[in-house]
């Protein structure tokens, strides 16, 4: 009767802690191991990646999915938001007209001070020369062209808008700084099915303890030899089963007991959650335009933003052009056409990261995403979430065949060796 009550008990014990060292702890905790800091660029590449070590010396554990985290969100593009679309497909997504029109709002708040700073800094004497009229005529033209010159150029970033960001470097980089939202995307989709995987090792470690008794009694085998090696099966294929109940078959199969995948069959209950935590949290506004404006594109960015709206100051003055180019001379003239574009695209930034702007476009990405993700078929959908973890798998089998050796064991130790060789 103690076997299988110890293996069942050890089972959930086995899943629970695999579960939690799947996300926990979110940075690397550890004790320095002298002499480790020398040795590891000397270790191989497969055992410097794993979460034991750290490249400073200590030994300890950091959660597999933060450790991970920039090779997961590669594969989460690769597989999961390279299924959905390209980039630009978000970026249609997000409506340039709607942009264009939330620069203008707060552009047009701004460009009339913008104006008169430059000029009164770089050609004060020309601007306060300039009949009040002819100033009035600058700040009205520069008003009236902003609206057009503000949708060329949000129609110039949809054009070019695959050359101007790389969504996988830009994905990475966004998760690498917080590992915990990377927990968030896999506790949050799969989290009736984790808390299945920690009850599972219960209800399949007891009746797998039955069965080690009946193999006991049976053939007299050593308990030394059976319990320890027992313990080793049950954990190792108590989370090779739960895993796969997880996520295969992914279309129903008669003879599978459980028919189907169980994270499958909750597609649409997951699409939700996926495109919700997406749309608010990565492929936003914010994330975009901070991309564009300072990721390592960005230089391609400023010079599309120049060449956009350096004509601008010619639009502005209208009539007035050749004469202002006349008194200030061709250089002159191209210092404050420079000068006024660097000034208006300040405004950009500000844009980019207005909170109810980013809220009000996130509706438009997350039922993008709800739709793109509905019309997957199960074996689509199922690679896109078991593709992040799934070549860390074997550290749980691992885990468990540990943690059953260890408690076959114990058993042997709080019992003795004569338990379960006769009836009681």
């Amino acid at each position: 009767m103690t076997i299988p009550l110890f293996t069942g008990v050890i089972g959930y014990i086995t899943n629970w802690t695999g579960v939690l060292m799947l996300f926990q702890p979110i940075a690397f905790h550890g004790v320095r191991v002298p002499g480790l800091r020398a040795l590891y660029p000397f270790l191989p590449k497969r055992i410097q990646v794993l979460p034991l070590l750290s490249y400073d010396g200590r030994m300890g554990w950091q959660g597999i999915v933060p450790s991970r985290a920039d090779k997961m969100a590669s594969i989460a593009v690769d597989k999961g938001l390279a299924k959905l679309g390209s980039v630009s497909d978000f970026y249609r997504e997000l409506e340039p007209d709607k942009l264009a029109e939330h620069l203008a709002s707060i552009a047009d708040a701004q460009i009339t001070d913008i104006v008169e700073e430059i000029l009164r800094r770089e050609h004060p004497q020309l601007w306060y020369n300039l009949p009040s009229q002819v100033r009035d005529m600058v700040h009205a033209r520069v008003r009236q062209q902003l609206p057009e010159i503000l949708r060329e150029l949000t129609e110039e970033l949809g054009a070019n808008i695959d050359q101007l960001i790389d969504v996988k470097q830009m994905v990475i980089r966004y998760f690498q700084a917080r590992p915990h939202l990377l927990n968030t995307l896999f506790q949050v989709l799969g989290a009736k099915e984790l808390r299945f995987m920690q009850n599972f090792g219960f209800y399949f470690g007891a009746p797998m303890g039955a069965l080690l008794v009946l193999v006991l009694h049976v053939t007299g085998w050593s308990t030394w030899v059976v319990l320890p090696l027992g313990g080793v099966i049950i954990g190792w294929v108590v989370n090779w089963i739960g895993i796969n109940m997880i996520f295969a078959p992914a279309y129903p199969k008669w003879w599978c007991p459980w028919r189907q995948g169980l994270l499958i069959k909750r597609q649409s209950e997951i699409t939700d959650g996926y495109a919700e935590l997406v749309s608010s949290q990565v492929m936003t506004v914010a994330n975009i335009g901070d991309e564009l404006l300072n990721g390592p594109r960005s230089d391609r960015t400023m010079q599309m933003l120049e060449d956009t709206l350096r004509p601008a100051a010619d639009r502005a003055l209208g009539p007035a052009r050749p004469a202002v180019k006349f008194m200030l001379g061709s250089r002159e003239y191209d210092s404050l056409q420079a000068t006024l574009t660097t000034e208006a695209m300040s405004i950009a930034p500000i844009a980019f990261a207005d909170p109810d702007f980013n809220l009000q476009q996130g509706k438009q990405i997350n039922d993008y995403i709800a739709k793109q993700m509905s019309a997957l078929k199960p074996p689509d959908f199922v690679e896109m979430l078991r593709s992040a973890i799934k070549q860390d798998e074997w550290l749980l089998f691992v885990h468990g065949g540990a943690l059953g050796l260890l408690a076959g064991y114990a058993h042997i130790l709080i019992f003795g060796t004569g338990v379960a060789t006769t009836w009681v």
